[in-house]
């Protein structure tokens, strides 16, 4: 498994980072319980959360085994609580193969700085590694919460794709690190 994208065994202030496990399931299943999510995440809204959970898992570990970088589970440094999912996702964009910072939060840890916190890490590690000269994240127009997010890590809007995805994006000349 080629594990290049991942930040497997990273830290931030409050976070550690670890790869998705299966055992994970039933805790992550909590997300797709909340309205929009399935049309968030681009994944079919007329599953139910076990179904999109289930896409979600095969869709994760396909990234693994094929080096296409990946969501690393989110745990909380002194509960060990499960807080979401952050990573380094490769995507292709009309055509054009970039480096994503992707985040997804469980419902009941929104609004406490830990997608910012996490995508922050991934930003930061993507550049210092040089994996890429830009990054993107790609949110759903109506995620504004994603949007906050992106444009709190250094991130400005570059296009729209698809009629209802931006993409925000930020070149590391001008990551100020």
């Amino acid at each position: 498994m080629q594990l290049k994208y991942l930040l497997t065994g990273q830290e931030t202030e409050r976070l550690k980072f670890r790869l998705l496990e299966q055992n994970d399931f039933d805790e992550w299943t909590k997300l797709f319980e909340e309205k929009n999510v399935a049309d968030f995440l681009k994944l079919d809204p007329t599953l139910s959360s076990t179904q999109l959970c289930q896409a979600w898992f095969d869709k994760a570990f396909h990234r693994y085994e094929n080096a296409l970088g990946g969501m690393n589970v989110l745990m909380d440094k002194i509960t060990g609580r499960f807080i979401g999912q952050c990573g380094l996702l490769v995507q292709t964009i009309e055509g054009e193969e970039r480096l994503e910072v992707g985040y997804s939060i469980l419902p009941e840890f929104w609004n406490q700085g830990y997608a910012y916190e996490a995508a922050s890490k991934c930003k930061n590690y993507a550049f210092k590694h040089d994996f890429a000269d830009s990054l993107i994240s790609v949110v759903h127009i109506n995620n504004i919460g994603s949007e906050k997010v992106a444009r709190k890590n250094g991130m400005t809007f570059e296009k729209m794709t698809d009629d209802v995805f931006n993409v925000f994006s930020i070149d590391k000349k001008n990551w100020g690190h």
